[in-house]
């Protein structure tokens, strides 16, 4: 069976507006939907060094990581079984520089981002 353990961040600013972000055609899962940055965990990789990566990676930005907001267990449309953990993250700056895995981005309020965000995502935040 194929596995895989990844993190998202739920990013806030300093004005309290929470980082999502599309998602473009080429990252194949979920295209098209808002999301928020994250991914799998690579071998020997803990998980706060992850987190840290990939939101660099995707959005450009270093956070500081808080406490976790929960887990999602969910199996993808290619069929990889996935364990979620869900963080808490404040952005360093607030300039946000996207990758080719998503097409655009905005800091948000809270109750638009819980809309616009999957539900098993937009659950975990508060």
């Amino acid at each position: 069976m194929n596995h895989g353990i990844a993190v998202k961040a739920v990013i806030t600013n300093s004005t309290g507006k929470i980082l999502i972000m599309k998602r473009s055609g080429i990252s194949g899962h979920a295209s098209g939907e808002w999301d928020i940055p994250g991914g799998r965990i690579d071998p020997g990789e803990d998980p706060f060094t992850a987190l840290k990566r990939e939101c660099i990676e995707e959005a450009g930005l270093g956070v500081e990581i808080g406490k976790p907001l929960g887990v999602n267990y969910f199996t993808r449309d290619d069929g990889q079984i996935i364990v979620m953990i869900i963080f808490a993250c404040t952005a360093q700056l607030h300039d946000v520089v996207i990758s080719e895995e998503h097409s655009e981005y905005q800091w948000t309020d809270i109750t638009k981002a819980k809309k616009m965000l999957r539900s098993e995502l937009a659950k975990h935040i508060i």
